[in-house]
């Protein structure tokens, strides 16, 4: 798998005049080669040549997390006292074009131009970001194994299994947290729990505010689960709960968000370009009175990364690819009062739209 993409990102380095590729933290580093670099401020590198064996420039105390891959990579391991920017510029060699990680530490990126005064840097993502972005086979079912297990969390948010009234946000975002990795999720990669007011805020931080009778609560969480050869594929879902009857008012607009969220994911079939998509659910809510209400994109690519192409928002003229995987999730947000938000994990398919995320998308009514 890994020694297969290495190739066909190869041949992307080949078709964009790039002679060397430069991975450090981030997701393409555990894509390409299997390892996943703490953010340290050892530098962690695997120098990627067009032409060339791949080898993994790593911290020595950190080599034992490596599983060794011969046949893909050589580990480059080094010591306490040695210079890693030095000894990358060994390993990169006579170059003019490297594309570093997008993630890769800035103070790595300026040393290597001061000893690589004349190569020309590009961003990593330009060569790897439209290999990464269409998933094959077994990497949807990866994704489809993370939403299950979300799923799982989600119906037992919207059945009144975990206890909400008293409990402060930041109490349930761990309790939604400790349950993705119950669900075989390696990490939670966040959990937001917006009550009443507070949902009006899209990345809200859970703090201390007690959840009370009467209120909306808007729970997106994902966490990032691995596959058989240890690497992370995420989930995320949002599903809005309301603590005994809604009014008529934030009933009324759950049923147009509603709507525009299932007039999405059904847009989405292969071909049809990624602002579309948006503009569909958009028009809907436009129409019901609440454009201005409606203030992100619908939608981001999902993978290794929680957030990576392709971005389904307007001025995105990209058309979905089979395999290209994302979410759907439009909001309408009240500043001051509420803020709803529908999200599921779609994956474009030759036999159209491939909604990963199954459980009940009406607006949860728990009794009080």
């Amino acid at each position: 798998m890994f020694s297969q993409r290495l190739n066909r990102v190869r041949a992307l380095m080949a078709e964009q005049q790039v002679d060397v590729l430069l991975l450090s933290v981030g997701a393409d580093l555990p894509y390409f080669c299997g390892y996943e670099a703490m953010p340290l401020e050892r530098l962690t590198m695997l120098v990627v040549p067009r032409d060339g064996e791949a080898r993994l420039i790593v911290p020595r105390m950190e080599a034992p997390r490596v599983v060794e891959r011969p046949d893909v990579f050589e580990v480059v391991a080094w010591d306490e006292t040695d210079d890693p920017v030095h000894l990358a510029r060994s390993l990169i060699g006579p170059v003019s074009t490297a594309a570093i990680g997008d993630h890769t530490w800035a103070g790595f990126l300026v040393d290597l131009m001061k000893v690589l005064p004349s190569v020309e840097f590009r961003r990593a993502s330009e060569v790897t970001s439209s290999l990464r972005s269409i998933k094959d086979a077994a990497e949807v079912e990866s994704l489809r194994a993370a939403a299950a297990a979300a799923d799982r969390v989600a119906a037992d948010l919207r059945s009144g299994n975990i206890e909400l009234i008293g409990k402060t946000e930041a109490e349930v975002s761990a309790e939604l947290g400790r349950r993705l990795l119950a669900e075989g999720h390696q990490r939670v990669n966040f959990a937001i729990v917006a009550a009443g007011e507070n949902a009006a805020s899209p990345h809200h931080e859970p703090g201390e505010r007690t959840i009370k009778p009467g209120e909306v609560v808007l729970c997106d969480f994902g966490g990032t689960m691995a596959d058989a050869d240890g690497v992370g594929y995420c989930s995320d879902i949002t599903r809005c709960v309301h603590l005994g009857e809604p009014s008529a008012e934030l009933s009324d607009a759950y049923d147009v968000l509603f709507e525009a969220q299932a007039a999405q994911v059904a847009a989405a079939v292969v071909g049809q370009p990624c602002q579309e998509v948006d503009r569909v659910g958009r028009a809907m809510i436009t129409e019901a009175g609440f454009g201005d209400n409606f203030i992100h994109r619908t939608g981001h690519g999902i993978g290794t990364e929680a957030h990576e192409d392709p971005y389904i928002v307007e001025g995105n003229s990209l058309e979905l690819r089979p395999g290209h995987a994302f979410s759907i999730e439009p909001g309408i947000y009240i500043p001051g009062r509420w803020g709803l938000r529908l999200e599921d994990i779609v994956v474009a398919a030759t036999d159209g739209p491939d909604n990963l995320s199954t459980t009940d998308h009406r607006l949860a009514v728990i009794d009080v």
